[in-house]
């Protein structure tokens, strides 16, 4: 596992600590026994690689990575072309066009934010096919909280959206004085209604990009997946 530079200068001694020795056991006597883990390993750090450090505008935070075949590709609430599109997010389009006004697309590769800034980051960034939070509680939500603390100390003003209360525990981890921490309900359709809709964390999180000088977030995906990885 190798973390972009930017990333590295922060977070690389993290991979010679014993949670991650012990992590790295983990994972490997899991792929010894032939179960299958998403995502690729290939995609773990995706997250970092997509959006540097000096990048990082907005945070999204979920909690581990989708668990059916061909959905994780490493960052949260987002699915590989082609998977069909996941509840949660079907809620997140529906607020982003309340709010901000984005018209809803087919796909649901979030790469086009990615890019942009926007850190979709999971607590756990490995899931054992078929089985939710499998992974929990193996180290990766050490390495998670670093990277977290690593974009309060480092980044530029920037926001962090903690749906649901796994994501609100994490504010503790940042410098309010120095970010946006905007927080609400899980956008999951058992919890949307009860104040994830209509909690205008788009249109606030553009606002105070603004306010101190960053770029807003172009919230309105291309219609077509392919062009989310242009």
């Amino acid at each position: 596992m190798r973390l972009p530079t930017s990333w590295g200068h922060w977070l690389e001694d993290e991979f010679e600590s014993p949670y991650m020795q012990a992590l790295r056991d983990f994972l490997a006597a899991e792929k010894a026994a032939r179960k299958v883990i998403y995502p690729h390993s290939s995609e773990w750090l995706r997250a970092f690689e997509l959006t540097p450090l000096d990048r990082v505008k907005v945070v999204i935070l979920g909690q581990d990575p989708y668990h059916g075949p061909g959905q994780a590709h490493g960052l949260c609430f987002s699915v590989k072309p082609g998977v069909r599109i996941p509840p949660s997010l079907v809620n997140i389009y529906k607020e982003l066009a309340a709010d901000v006004g984005c018209q809803p697309v087919s796909h649901g590769n979030l790469e086009h934010w990615a890019r942009q800034g926007v850190l979709m980051l999971n607590a756990s960034l490995t899931v054992e096919q078929g089985s939710a939070g499998s992974h929990r509680g193996r180290g990766w939500e050490t390495f998670t909280d670093r990277a977290i603390e690593t974009v309060s100390a480092h980044a530029g003003p920037s926001v962090f959206l903690l749906w649901g209360s796994h994501a609100r525990k994490k504010k503790a981890l940042v410098d309010t004085s120095r970010h946006l921490v905007l927080e609400s309900p899980h956008p999951s359709p058992l919890s949307a209604h009860r104040g994830f809709f209509g909690n205008h964390h788009f249109s606030r999180a553009n606002a105070f990009l603004v306010e101190h000088g960053r770029e807003p977030i172009d919230w309105q995906l291309p219609e077509h997946a392919d062009a989310c990885a242009l």
